[in-house]
């Protein structure tokens, strides 16, 4: 029995090793931060506030790569196209390549101008608003990570700015308007996403997989989806992703977009032509065409989210760092290449050791992905956040992506359903035949295209069978037809946190401003 009992406590310590080797490595990090700004900030005057907002401005690193990166190579991890450790790496180097080459120099103080600085007088109070909506913010995205719920970063910061700015100036320092356009993401976000994403994955199986040849069709399309996506995802960088270092109007980066299309289709369209050509006429072997896209369009969005993201860690930092060296509060402030490393390298560690988790989630939780689901996905995040920009609609990059693969899901189920209908529909035309007739006709029926299918069953309507189905026997074969593909749990779960998300952090943010004023008057 003692034996027995140490065996247990030896499985014990061996399953918590993971779990002590990533906390570990994370202290690392944040000790690394703590001894170089101790190094150089200790001797000016509020420089022990500065040594703390950058150990905070590390923690929010760490949460954002846990949390925030999974949306975009979740999609790519759940179909199988990368390797959950290839996943890691890419996204790991494309979003610090991101941070660091499109970051730009220079951040908002008072992100998405939720709050009026003008109304901060006191310099000091400024510093104690962005440390109490940083390290909010960073809690609460710990929290979300834990309970593996993707949430808004941006969300996260934005809560806590208002929590902490309400807790200083009162209610009439918010900027209420915002704040509702900040609400209507909730539902626009996903929504868009969605859509997209379904439609994407619609035309897909309309001009591939429901066609009887499917590589002669694979030869003709997928090159012309490939292109779409070089369209798609250029644009996207020339706005986004290249914004802070390069500015452009809409128009050009079409133009722009348009011309990588063109290039990128003229290369790959004898390269599927020839890779189609050894593979065989069913739907996995159309899935593998989607790989390398897949591969190009998980680096790309990290690169996209680690340009834009990278100042929800460092930008309440930058803001506390130009108010402790400059004094006074500015609307801009200058992004130093130490607050910049901050940013960068604490999202590739934090993707490392804890992204996993929020990466399942995305890729293979919520519902199944392969390939072709997988690159719709991609498609509607890039395509979403040109379409929101140029309409002045807001928006997540973390509810497009989720929105999308639920999108891709429901799709799935809506098919499946009416398929199921189908089938059902035949056999009750078909009552009183015999076995291998009807399975005669179901087989013709399954390897017809949409357009063959749908003369096959106006063929039977007009010949109506003589035996129909009972009410009862109907109602029985309901159950079919509402075979979930989605995980409603995961849906709730999810949909909650992003509710509460700016609600949640704005509650610790006020009581972390109350906390941190109480400790320095």
């Amino acid at each position: 029995m003692e034996l027995k009992n140490i065996n247990q406590i030896e499985s014990a310590a061996q399953s918590g090793r993971p779990e002590l080797f990533r906390l570990g490595i994370g202290l690392m990090f944040i000790i690394l931060i703590m001894m170089y700004t101790g190094y150089e900030f200790t001797e000016i005057h509020n420089g022990l506030m500065l040594i703390a907002a950058a150990m905070i401005g590390g923690y929010m690193a760490l949460n954002i790569g846990a949390n925030d990166v999974a949306n975009n190579v979740g999609p790519a991890v759940g179909s199988r196209a990368l390797t959950l450790t290839g996943a890691i790496l890419i996204a790991a180097i494309f979003e610090a390549a991101g941070a660091l080459i499109a970051g730009g120099d220079v951040v908002s103080t008072i992100k998405k101008g939720i709050i009026d600085p003008a109304l901060i007088n006191d310099t000091d109070v400024f510093i104690w608003i962005m440390m109490a909506a940083l390290l909010a913010g960073a809690v609460w995205l710990n929290i979300a990570t834990a309970l593996g719920a993707p949430v808004s970063t941006t969300h996260s910061i934005v809560g806590g700015v208002l929590g902490a700015g309400i807790a200083a100036g009162g209610l009439g320092i918010a900027n209420w308007p915002k704040m509702g356009t900040i609400a209507a993401s909730w539902v626009i976000s996903p929504v868009l996403g969605g859509i997209i994403a379904a439609a994407f994955l619609y035309l897909i199986k309309r001009t591939i997989t429901y066609r009887s040849d499917m590589i002669a069709a694979s030869k003709r399309m997928v090159p012309i989806f490939i292109g779409a996506m070089a369209w798609a995802f250029s644009t996207y960088l020339v706005i986004k992703g290249l914004k802070k270092i390069w500015k452009t109007d809409f128009v050009t980066a079409l133009g722009i977009g348009l011309l990588v299309a063109i290039s990128i289709y003229v290369v790959v369209k004898p390269l599927i032509a020839r890779q189609a050509n050894r593979l065989s006429n069913d739907k996995g072997s159309v899935n593998k065409l989607f790989t390398l896209p897949l591969i190009f369009a998980a680096a790309l969005l990290s690169f996209a989210h680690g340009a834009n993201d990278v100042a929800n860690a460092v930008g309440p930092l930058a803001a506390i760092n130009d108010a402790i060296l400059h004094g006074g509060i500015a609307k801009k402030a200058a992004i130093p290449l130490w607050v910049m490393m901050v940013g960068a390298v604490g999202i590739a560690i934090g993707l490392a050791l804890y992204g996993p988790k929020l990466i399942r989630t995305v890729g293979s939780e919520i519902t199944e992905l392969d390939q072709m689901r997988a690159f719709s996905i991609a498609m509607a995040a890039s395509i979403t956040v040109i379409i929101a920009t140029q309409l002045g609609l807001p928006v997540s990059s973390t509810h497009i992506a989720v929105g999308a693969v639920f999108g891709v899901g429901f799709l799935r189920e809506f098919i499946k359903a009416s398929y199921a209908r189908m089938i059902e529909e035949i056999k009750e035309h078909h009552a009183g035949e015999d076995h291998e007739v009807i399975e005669a006709f179901l087989n013709d029926f399954r390897r017809a295209s949409v357009y063959e299918k749908g003369l096959m069953l106006a063929e039977l309507k007009k010949h109506k069978a003589k035996a129909e189905l009972t009410k009862k026997e109907r109602k029985g074969l309901k159950k079919i037809y509402r075979k979930e593909l989605v995980k409603r749990s995961a849906l709730m779960k999810i949909a909650a946190a992003w509710v509460i998300t700016v609600p949640a952090s704005g509650l610790m943010a006020a009581m972390l401003y109350y906390t941190i004023r109480g400790m320095m008057l």
